[in-house]
C-alpha cells in the first residue's frame, strides 16, 4: 500500500477475540503498526513506547493497532504482560500484513529472511494512509516521539 491508499476493511481479530474493522474508527485516526514477533527486545520497546504515550496520540486524535503474525494467545500474553491497552491483531494468515505490503524479505541477522517489516502507517478519520514509515525511519524506543513529532494537533 502506498500513501492514498484505503486501509482494507476487515483488520483481522485482535488478542481479545474481537473482529477489529476499519469502520470502527471512522472519525479517528490511527497508528497502525506491524512488528516481527511480541516479546522480542525490539516489539517490546515499541510497544511500550506506544503504550507510554498514548494518552497523547488520543489527545490528538489517533488510536493505536498493532498487528503481527503472532497467535491471538501469543498476542494476549503480551498485551497482558506490558499493560498494552490498544488492539494487537493475530494475523497468522499474514492477509493483512500482505495487503499493506509489510510481509516480505527482509534482512535478520546477516540473512535473508521472509517476514513482517516493521512498518508503520498513519492513517486519516476516512481509512485513508497519510504517512508511512518504514523499518529505517522507526527508532522503537522512542517510536512513539517519532510518531507526535510528525502529527500536528
Amino acid at each position: 500500500m502506498k500513501v492514498g491508499d484505503s486501509i482494507p476493511e476487515i483488520l483481522g481479530t485482535d488478542q481479545n477475540g474481537r473482529l477489529i474493522k476499519a469502520s470502527d474508527y471512522r472519525g479517528r485516526k490511527i497508528v497502525l503498526y506491524s512488528y516481527p514477533k511480541a516479546n522480542t527486545s525490539g516489539c517490546t520497546a515499541e510497544a511500550c513506547s506506544l503504550q507510554a504515550h498514548k494518552a497523547e496520540l488520543e489527545t490528538r486524535g489517533y488510536e493505536i493497532i498493532g498487528v503481527s503474525k503472532d497467535k491471538q494467545e501469543a498476542q494476549a500474553k503480551f498485551a497482558q504482560a506490558y499493560g498494552l491497552e490498544f488492539p494487537l491483531i493475530a494475523d497468522t494468515s499474514t492477509e493483512l500484513l500482505q495487503a499493506l505490503g509489510c510481509w516480505g524479505e527482509k534482512f535478520a541477522c546477516g540473512h535473508k529472511t521472509i517476514g513482517t517489516i516493521r512498518t508503520t502507517y498513519l492513517v486519516n478519520e476516512e481509512g485513508v494512509i497519510e504517512r508511512i514509515l518504514g523499518p529505517k525511519e522507526i527508532k522503537t524506543k522512542i517510536h512513539a516521539e517519532q510518531i507526535l513529532s510528525l502529527i500536528s494537533d
